[in-house]
């Protein structure tokens, strides 16, 4: 692979399935974008959308002449968070609702909604929302308890739950994702439309991190990083910039080796203050594999920015290194890597 390749396995762009934009995804493929995410809503169902998805694969890299395929994702959670629905998608409740399913009919359903989004060429679902939103704080939550994307309002419930519903995207060959860690339930702003959200409560030992590292143990193979501040544990940076979040919480006390994602880090009004360039370089010196960013018009910027901080720094270019790897694992892990 070439420096280029390398860096651009690192990016996830988006498409939107409904309308895809050429020159967007001619970008991507200009960059050597490794994943793509299907962004905003679309009706046109399991078939249409494999269309789409193998028109993207077909422009993957290739390395050494063979295709290295792209990881596909999207937010497929249920309620009002499911981008794709139509003809072979189910119509899948709120996770407030799933978290009142025995963990069986959960895993089961997960299941059948996982093999909806394989048939459609989706390989990789940004879910389960691993967020524990208290009862007090419900739908004064924007980000979480306002779409009842929570499975529930204390760990006991969410973690079985979360669980129940990585395992089914599993069943199916999808990978799964726990979101937004260390937790954006005990926070009233959304970090997609707001500055300076900070979560003064949780801690390295709240309870609200069970979820996630129950579902690291049952090896959950990607996990994406909060925009917040979490002032108990890193009152400096957000989470998505701050080492002690990433390599010190989630890789080293809950042993997590798999592809750590950031949450959207393009048009969030979180990240706004950091300038593009800089939003990429500083989630992959905190430790993160994969920038996803909505807006593929600023890859560009980012993918700069991290080639010329790798001419900079022995130290990024390992880091650099170890991220390609990881992403490449769970490439390989998804099936679409082949060998020989």
């Amino acid at each position: 692979m070439t420096a280029a390749q390398r860096v651009g396995q690192l990016f996830m762009g988006s498409v939107t399935p409904s309308k895809p934009s050429q020159q967007q995804i001619q970008l991507m493929r200009q960059y050597h974008v490794g994943s793509v995410f299907l962004a905003g809503r679309s009706t046109a169902g399991t078939t249409a959308t494999r269309t789409l998805v193998n028109s993207l694969q077909a422009k993957a890299d290739t390395v050494a002449g063979r295709r290295l395929p792209l990881l596909v994702s999207t937010d497929q959670e249920g309620g009002q968070v499911q981008v794709l629905s139509g003809p072979g998608f189910s119509t899948m409740p709120s996770a407030l609702v799933q978290g009142s399913w025995s963990t069986s009919y959960l895993r089961n359903a997960a299941t059948t909604w996982g093999k909806q989004l394989k048939s459609a060429g989706v390989n990789l679902n940004l879910a389960p929302v691993a967020d524990v939103v208290p009862a007090a704080l419900g739908r004064n939550n924007a980000p979480i308890g306002r779409y009842d994307r929570e499975f529930g309002h204390t760990a006991a419930t969410v973690t079985p739950h979360s669980n129940a519903f990585a395992a089914g995207m599993a069943q199916a060959k999808v990978l799964a994702t726990l979101k937004h860690f260390p937790g954006l339930g005990n926070v009233r702003g959304n970090t997609d439309t707001t500055a300076n959200v900070v979560d003064s409560v949780t801690t390295t030992t709240s309870s609200s991190l069970e979820p996630f590292r129950s579902g690291i143990k049952a090896g959950a193979p990607f996990v994406m990083i909060s925009s917040a501040i979490y002032s108990k544990i890193d009152a400096k940076h957000q989470a998505v910039f701050s080492s002690t979040v990433i390599q010190g919480m989630l890789r080293k006390n809950m042993g997590f080796k798999g592809v750590v994602i950031s949450d959207d880090i393009g048009r969030a009004v979180a990240v706004k203050a950091v300038s593009p360039g800089n939003r990429a370089v500083n989630f992959l010196s905190a430790g993160g594999d994969v920038v996803l960013t909505v807006d593929p018009s600023l890859i560009p910027a980012m993918t700069t920015a991290v080639q010329n901080r790798m001419a900079q720094s022995s130290a990024f270019r390992t880091q650099v290194s170890q991220s390609v790897h990881r992403v490449l694992t769970a490439k390989q892990q998804e099936g679409l890597l082949t060998c020989g």
